[in-house]
Parts: structure tokens; sequence; C-alpha cells
């Protein structure tokens, strides 16, 4: 069931000349109380990442006429996913986690590591280890090699200086790592090489191996992540996939799809310019965007037994694999679900290939309405390294959602509210 109406006003959060955006969909920008919004900060809208590119890190007041606060700066980032900034709610203050670049940074991955950060107090702490995703307890935090992902998903990677580094296809020690916060102890999750190992395929034995997507369900107990593979790093078209999940310790892990498939791309004469900038997001191969709907289920957009559309999984081997809105919810998008009640999830659409408008909309779990919330166009010759995904985001309350946009002409982040639109449909009235 569709329905449209009329679209509730985005905010604009600030009104200087400076270009804002928060990065990834997997995470709120709103502190626990709601009344701060993290951002970066950057001076143009559009421009290719260089590893002495600078942007700002800070926070948005918004009980104090949006007023933004710059906490530190970093050239540690990407369009997509920014420094990885993110609150640590359960730590005493009010401290937030990013990437930051630093010669002496000691840990695995030398010239990178993160910096934790009282937004109130500039209290800072260095830790040795660049981070992917804080748990949901503020106690640990999950660790890759951005220059791993500069060559093999350049979008999600970090910039370096000099040559393309040598990462080898599936080293032993290399892959998800486990880092403490409060002690900046760290140690192997799981390898490359065990990824290779594990339930193998025939297409992973020449590949180059990575991971993305890493996630922590709510209770900080089990981890899921997106295994990835290819012989060509430079046509996303050849990325094959599996969704797997492990706990904290490494142990019991479950490979819950796996969209391996004959690659006609590798054929010599094929053309990678011939591929559209989003034709990979709209792949009918592509497993997307996994996310914890709670401690057992994972929604992903990606094919089982034939089919692609969302679906939710049970976390467990041969677990229950349900679709999600068949024939409503028909193509790629980020995909979460209010922090309040599991009936709403909120979405997006990448660009259309005509007229380069995303639709941001809700989803109503239990009658399959989806509700538009906006259309926003993008730029197209931004290209797909730099582009604006609207990545939305919920305010812990559940009343507003947050996105990235550059619809009029520059980059920021917007607020939305949707607490009207979700009563009227819990009380029966839409």
């Amino acid at each position: 069931m569709n329905r449209s109406s009329e679209h509730p006003a985005p905010r604009r959060i600030g009104s200087d000349s400076q270009h804002y955006f928060f990065g990834y969909y997997n995470k709120s920008n709103w502190n626990r109380t709601g009344r701060y919004l993290l951002a970066h900060q950057a001076a143009w809208p559009d421009r290719k990442i260089e590893p002495d590119l600078l942007v700002r890190v800070g926070f948005f007041d918004t009980e104090s006429d949006d007023k933004f606060t710059v906490v530190g700066e970093t050239s540690a980032w990407n369009w997509q996913m920014g420094a990885q900034l993110q609150w640590l709610d359960f730590l005493p203050g009010h401290k937030i986690i990013y990437n930051i670049r630093a010669s002496d940074s000691g840990g695995r991955y030398p010239g990178f590591c993160s910096l934790i950060c009282d937004v109130l107090t500039g209290e800072e702490r260095r830790l040795p280890l660049p981070i992917y995703v804080a748990s949901p307890d503020s106690r640990w935090a999950l660790c890759v090699n951005y220059r791993r992902l500069w060559v093999t998903h350049q979008t999600i990677g970090y910039s370096d200086v000099g040559a393309i580094p040598e990462i080898g296809l599936h080293p032993i020690d290399d892959g998800i790592y486990h880092m403490d916060l409060a002690t900046g102890n760290y140690e192997l999750l799981v390898s490359y090489q065990q990824l290779r190992d594990f339930r193998p395929r025939e297409s992973m034995r020449k590949a180059v191996h990575w991971v993305s997507h890493i996630e922590i369900n709510p209770s900080s107990s089990r981890i899921l992540f997106l295994h990835r593979w290819t012989e060509r790093v430079a046509d996303e078209t050849c990325f094959l996939h599996r969704l797997i999940t492990v706990n904290p310790d490494g142990s019991d892990m479950r490979l819950l799809e796996c969209s391996d498939h004959p690659l006609p791309q590798l054929r010599e004469d094929f053309d990678p310019a011939s591929v559209g900038t989003f034709d990979y997001e709209k792949s009918e191969y592509q497993i997307s965007h996994p996310l914890w709907k709670d401690d057992s289920h994972i929604i992903v957009w990606g094919p089982h037994s034939g089919e692609i559309h969302y679906h939710l999984y049970q976390d467990m081997e041969k677990g229950t694999v349900d679709v999600l809105g068949r024939g409503i919810l028909i193509e790629n998008g980020h995909m979460s679900f209010s922090p309040q009640n599991r009936r709403w999830m909120v979405s997006d659409t990448y660009p259309h290939s005509e007229t380069s408008i995303r639709e941001l909309f809700l989803f109503d779990m239990e009658t399959s309405a989806r509700i538009s919330l906006g259309n926003f166009y993008t730029d197209p010759s931004i290209g797909k390294e730099n582009r604006c995904d609207l990545h939305p985001r919920w305010k812990p309350d559940g009343t507003q959602i947050c996105i990235d946009s550059i619809h009029e002409g520059e980059r920021h982040v917007y607020v939305i509210d949707v607490g009207s639109i979700t009563a009227k449909f819990q009380n029966g009235s839409p």
C-alpha cells in the first residue's frame, strides 16, 4: 500500500556559508538527550579527497539556534561515512569518537588512529586503531584497515600518500580487529584468511577479500558484516557478497546468505565504462545495507531463493527469511527502525536514472503502508565517490529523521518531523 500526501517540510540545520554532512545511516547523530546533533563541516560541497584534505567535526545545539561548535578536525574521512563520527552515550559526560591521522599512532595501521573527545570539556584521549563502529554499550569498537578499503572499495576507504599499498589477497594478519575503548588493547577478531577458508567458493580462489557494513546488535552481543571478494576491484558489478554474523570474541560464525554468481564482466573485452553510476546498487545480486532490527533479526536488501527484496533474516543457520513490502519496497535503500517502535522503518532510494530524484519514505511494518516524506534532487555530475546519499537517521525519541542532502546546491543536514505522521497511523487514522 502506497500513500502520498503533502510532504513535511525539511528544516535545514545551520545558516552559515559552510557545508555540513554526517555520513552513514547506521547510527544516530543525535546524542541521547536529543539536544546535540553531530556533523562534519567542510568549506566545499564536492571535492576529490586527498590525504591532507581536512574537515572539521562538531555539533549543532538545537536548543541554542542550531549554533555549531567545532571540537576538532581530521583528514581521515570520506564522503560516505565521514570520519566514523559517533556518540559514546554510555560513557560519562558528552563523549564522541572519530578517526584521525597521526604519525605516532602506534597501532596496527600506522598513520591512522581514533580520538575520544568530550565535546563540552574538550578532554581528549587517543586510541591506537581507527574504528569502523563502536558498540552500543560504548565499551569496545570494531576496526579495519582503511588503506585496504581504499584499494578494494574506494568509496569507503581513506586516501593515502604515495603508491597504492600492497594488501595481499587474504592476509592472515588483517581483517576485523576488536578494540577495548577503555584501555586501547586490541586483537584480531576474524582474519581474511579465515573468511577465505570459511565455506569457500571457487570464485574466492584468485580474488581479493575485504569486509564492510560491520554492525553490532543493540545489546552489544552479536556482530554482522558483509564479506566481499572480487578479481576486478575497479568494477563494482564484479563484487561478490556474503552476509555473516559472529560473536564479539570471534566464535560461532554463521553464514546467512551468499550471492556468488557467474561474472561475465570478467571477460577481457568487458568495458567498465558501460556501467551506470548506480548500476551496482541496483544489481539483482547485491547484498547491501544490512542492519539489526533487534538482537536476533537483520534487515537487508539482497537476493534470497532467486528473488531480490528487502529481507528480514533470523540470525541462525537455516533461520527464517521473510520478504518485507513485496511489490512496495522494490529498490535498494538505507533502512533502519525507529528506536522507540520497531513498527516504523525509514529508508530512501538511489537517484532515479532520468530525474536524479531520491525519495525518502516511512514504511509501516503492520499495514505495509509506504508514506513518502519527500523527493530530493542530486546533481548527477557529482559522481559516485563524492555523492550525497540521504542516509536517514532516527532521533532517539523516534519523532524526527535527519538526512544529508545537496538538493539546494549545497551540502547540508536537514531534520524532518515524523512524530505526527506515526501517531496518526497508530491511532488508526492515516
